[in-house]
């Protein structure tokens, strides 16, 4: 059900799209059962793979953190048959230590967004393990690959996602702080859940602009726009060291997340949700 020979997505905003590295470019516009994706997705060849790009919030930023057609984007990714998607965020540091500037790489996640769909499988019960949402294996390979070029990395943390537009009260960022956690952001989820639904190992490259708004210091937009422009900077540097590493792995467990996970009848599953979801579940069902 591959539409193309896609190896690797990255999702992000345009600010990190190369468009001197990318070369055989074509732009791709695919139509899925949960609609279509935030734009249409950039394909053409980098450091050596196929590489598509979506950019997150659509051409032109028209989508808001809640509106963005997170299922449509990861089915899109997976009918051109990408195994790998790299995930570019911006975020807000919640600890004295990740400073602005510095790049973090999650392991872990904490969801307190409210209004959005975050599974394909409505119409069939499917239970994937989510105990580590980012890929061992991918997000290891982006912390050597960032150290190497001496970039301030850390090699893991808590990413909060709160469904925003808004950002945080200084209440919510104190409780966030005392829970531990370390970046907070709009985005993370429920791509994560729907690429390891979707068997896609997936890795966030989270980029730091500013202190959320615990810290008591002026931080203008100003500041954070120019943060986030260099941050952009570094990411397309790390791009290019990164992607000639990144091979497919058909031993990964996020690439055999649904082996166990569908509970409900192979018989009992309608002909309607083979047809809409055959993408991910044809293998499990023939």
């Amino acid at each position: 059900m591959k539409v193309m020979e896609v190896e690797i997505g990255i999702i992000g905003g345009t600010g990190v799209y190369d468009q001197k590295a990318f070369q055989n470019v074509k732009e791709v516009l695919i139509d899925t059962p949960f609609g279509k994706p935030s734009s249409e997705i950039l394909v053409g060849d980098l450091f050596g793979k196929k590489v598509a790009f979506l950019p997150r919030h659509g051409k032109g930023h028209i989508f808001s953190p809640t509106n963005v057609p997170y299922r449509a984007n990861i089915y899109a990714l997976k009918k051109l048959g990408v195994h790998t998607i790299l995930s570019i965020a911006a975020v807000g540091s919640l600890k004295e230590e990740i400073k602005p500037l510095d790049i973090v790489v999650p392991d872990q996640l904490f969801d307190r967004t409210k209004q959005r769909a975050s599974t394909f499988f409505e119409d069939v019960v499917v239970h994937i393990g989510f105990a580590n949402p980012f890929c061992k294996r991918v997000s290891e390979l982006i912390f050597k690959t960032a150290e190497s070029l001496n970039f301030p990395i850390h090699p893991k943390g808590t990413y909060v996602c709160i469904e925003g537009p808004q950002f945080s009260t200084k209440a919510e960022s104190g409780v966030y702080r005392a829970l531990g956690f370390d970046i907070i952001g709009m985005t993370a989820l429920p791509e994560a859940k729907l690429a390891r639904e979707a068997e896609i190992c997936y890795a966030t490259i989270a980029t730091v602009t500013d202190y959320d708004v615990w810290k008591e210091t002026e931080v203008d937009v100003a500041t954070v726009l120019e943060n986030a422009a260099k941050n952009e900077e570094r990411v397309k540097e790390l791009l290019r060291k990164l992607i000639p590493l990144i091979e497919e792995d058909e031993d990964c467990e996020c690439r055999n997340s649904l082996m166990y996970a569908i509970t409900t009848s192979k018989d009992a599953i309608p002909e309607s949700a083979k047809e809409k979801l055959g993408i991910f579940l044809s293998k499990y069902l023939d």
